[in-house]
């Protein structure tokens, strides 16, 4: 067991002002001392062709590669896009993933935290993306389940998640993460 163990945050949303950003910078403030966050951009990474992994891998692509290996844990908050998860991050997946049989995701484990202005908190997106993690071999956390509704709503003038029993929810959620992670990171 380490004593610090460093988690790459990647985003569904590209926005600056992504509620699910603001989530996940709370969610930070949420966690137990053990974890150390990095926000990982996949906003910069060309569209997967196979052909460039032949050619020439796009500088970004490896950089973001290195990335997600030397962390001990993923964990991804992601707003839901058409019942999915949103164009980036299912690019970062497939970038992450190739070429087939060096994928960086490999044995890494994952949380997944939803959010939306709506009620049901993204559930299809979570969902959805579990459906990749699988495939990935990353095991993701199963419970508590992240779908957080009312996103619009949920933040004060600092940030901060507003209502008690949300935060103490979440922080619940991070807590039951770092455990996950303790228990499945390698080395």
């Amino acid at each position: 067991m380490k004593d610090r163990y460093d988690i790459a945050i990647l985003l569904g949303s590209l926005r600056k002002a992504s509620l699910n950003r603001k989530l996940a910078e709370a969610l930070t403030g949420l966690a137990p001392d053990n974890l150390a966050f990095r926000f990982v951009d996949t906003g910069n990474l060309p569209l997967y062709n196979t052909d460039l992994d032949e050619e020439n891998v796009p500088e970004a692509w490896s950089s973001f590669r290195a990335s997600i290996r030397q962390a001990d844990g993923v964990l991804f908050v992601t707003p839901e896009y058409n019942r999915s998860v949103p164009g980036a991050l299912k690019n970062a997946i497939d970038v992450g993933s190739r070429p087939a049989g060096q994928s960086a995701w490999k044995g890494t484990p994952a949380g997944i935290v939803t959010g939306s202005p709506g009620g049901i908190g993204g559930f299809g997106a979570n969902h959805h993306l579990r459906q990749s993690l699988v495939f990935l071999d990353m095991p993701a956390m199963h419970q508590p389940e992240a779908y957080i509704g009312g996103l619009a709503t949920l933040f004060d003038g600092d940030g901060r998640i507003a209502r008690d029993d949300t935060r103490d929810f979440l922080k619940r959620f991070m807590s039951s993460f770092a455990d996950w992670v303790a228990r499945n990171a390698a080395g």
